[in-house]
């Protein structure tokens, strides 16, 4: 069979039509309201107990910490009220005796101390002048603090989230293993070992990094009304979103502020569709899911995903390879070639590993606008030791790639639509801007036209259209995981300052009965009482 043939073959299975689009639309809407009704739902839809978003007007200095894997950053962020800010950070690698240590206080002990070695560094007029939190019967709030750094703890691990600054731990992933911490508050496991170095600084916001993104876009975006959608589409997918309080139908434990009637949903939407109703399936899709650590889960970001994709693309590769009827990467003689000479690939190419061939390639292919594609011949020599591949081949490689891309920037229009959808903006007479939408990761940064891509499926989506695609603004969130965590303590600490004065007496009250007021508390008594 022709090479050309047998491309146009693969390409077609990695079709996703306008039909398709639309059918996957109406799929996630109905799974978002079921994540909303219940627990163990495809899409977990989880509270994240964050009730407004920044507009950019936003002032103060902020911290933020970030323990994503095996490092630990540490940041403040100087909001400057005008949607600009600048950054300070350092990132220290986890020890990795630290990564499985017997005791959860040897880990957070040694992340406060990182703390106080960034305070001291960037911070030291602010940490030898704060005045210790004292309580004052002349704020409703209880106690002066205005010298104490409110921070976010960006915590990328499955927690259960019991209040904006309260989460036990589900698990550890990503080579840590201490068991002493699983079940624990891990925001009130990093106080507790800051208070012992009598730092500053109140844990005040647990943050997951997709919230984050859309704090973080919500404060620098143009226009008065903040973002509605943060969305990551890099290594891994997932979105968070502002949703109506009245719609969150499953039972809300802790506390939180009702005022705004709206809360962030942290929607974990790369297991949407788990049941494969409306995703598509490709052979290739079956042999990935097969050889991950977790079949059957993630469904939706295994389509969509950096981490995924060149993976997709070595397989369906490997097919056609193993094929004897299709002459990609083979030649009979050197006069098949333009480069006059005869195909190899290399016995230890990453195309025959699993994982071998990076997303990157993706972006690579479908950059290449030569009329002989050189450069992406010259990526498959350099990186996968595919050596003189003829511009058949080539040409060959970049459709299946694109092909593969462009799957992938419709799906994560579904996405995206279904929140626009849900959030009833487009029909918002109030509503005269954009309808902004914050996005990061490396394949709506560095994948060329994936965000026209998403766009052209916008528009051919029922109640959105070409009217309506045109009022959505998809712009870049950076550090969701730094900024964004900074914005959401800032959130929390106006939520702490609307505390009815009535609240604070009578909460001043009961706590008379049990402590003796005479003393000054320190902040690790004054946190128990907050």
């Amino acid at each position: 069979m022709a090479l050309e043939t047998q491309t146009k073959t693969v390409v077609g299975q990695f079709e996703y039509s306008d039909e398709d689009v639309n059918k996957g639309v109406a799929e996630f809407l109905r799974q978002m309201a079921e994540g909303l009704e219940k627990d163990g739902a495809s899409m977990s839809q989880i509270p994240t107990y964050v009730t407004a978003v920044p507009n950019g007007t936003e002032k103060g200095l902020y911290m933020a910490v970030d323990l994503g894997g095996t490092n630990f950053r540490v940041c403040s962020i100087q909001l400057n009220g005008d949607t600009t800010f600048r950054l300070t950070y350092t990132k220290v690698a986890i020890p990795r005796e630290l990564m499985v240590a017997k005791t959860a206080e040897e880990l957070f002990a040694f992340l406060a101390k990182q703390v106080e070695i960034f305070l001291r560094t960037h911070h030291g007029e602010h940490f030898e002048a704060h005045i210790r939190r004292r309580m004052t019967m002349s704020s409703p709030e209880g106690f002066k603090d205005e010298n104490v750094f409110r921070l976010g703890f960006t915590f990328s691990f499955p927690v259960q989230q019991l209040g904006i600054n309260k989460g036990t731990l589900i698990r550890w992933t990503k080579g840590f293993d201490i068991p002493d911490a699983v079940g624990k508050d891990v925001c009130a496991l990093l106080q507790t070992e800051i208070d012992k170095l009598h730092l500053p600084v109140k844990v005040a916001a647990l943050v997951n990094d997709t919230v984050g993104t859309l704090m973080a876009r919500s404060y620098s975006s143009p226009g008065k009304s903040g973002a509605i959608l943060g969305a990551i589409f890099g290594t891994g997918t997932n979105g968070a979103y502002v949703e109506k309080l009245s719609n969150i139908k499953k039972p809300l434990a802790g506390e939180y502020d009702k005022s705004t009637g709206e809360m962030v949903i942290n929607t974990e939407w790369g297991s949407f569709d788990n049941q494969l109703k409306v995703l598509p399936n490709t052979p290739w899709d079956v042999q990935l899911d097969l050889a991950t650590p977790n079949p059957g889960i993630q469904m939706y970001e295994k389509r969509v995903s950096g981490m995924y994709l060149g993976e997709i693309l070595r397989l369906t590769v490997i097919d056609l390879l193993k094929n004897p009827d299709v002459a990609l990467f083979k030649d009979d003689n050197s006069s098949y070639n333009d480069w006059k000479s005869t195909t190899n690939i290399a016995e230890h190419s990453p195309i025959y590993k699993q994982w071998g061939l990076d997303t990157s390639v993706l972006s690579v292919a479908a950059a290449d606008s030569t009329p002989e594609l050189s450069i992406l011949r010259q990526e498959l020599e350099a990186n996968l030791h595919i050596y003189a591949p003829s511009l058949e081949d080539a040409q060959a490689f970049k459709a299946i790639a694109g092909a593969i891309g462009r799957r992938a920037a419709r799906l994560s229009a579904v996405a995206i639509a279904a929140i626009v959808l849900q959030t009833g903006k487009l029909n918002d007479p109030e509503l005269d801007e954009p309808i902004d939408i914050g996005v990061d990761g490396s394949l709506v940064e560095h994948y060329p036209y994936f965000r026209d891509m998403i766009y052209e499926a916008l528009r051919v989506i029922k109640g959105i259209g070409e009217e309506g695609a045109k009022r959505i603004r998809i712009g870049i969130a950076k550090d969701g995981s730094g900024v964004g965590a900074a914005l959401i303590a800032l959130v929390a600490a106006r939520m702490e300052k609307s505390t009815s004065t009535a609240d604070f007496i009578s909460d001043l009250r009961l706590n008379a009965k049990k402590t003796d007021l005479t003393a000054v508390p320190e902040d690790s008594e004054l946190a128990a009482g907050e």
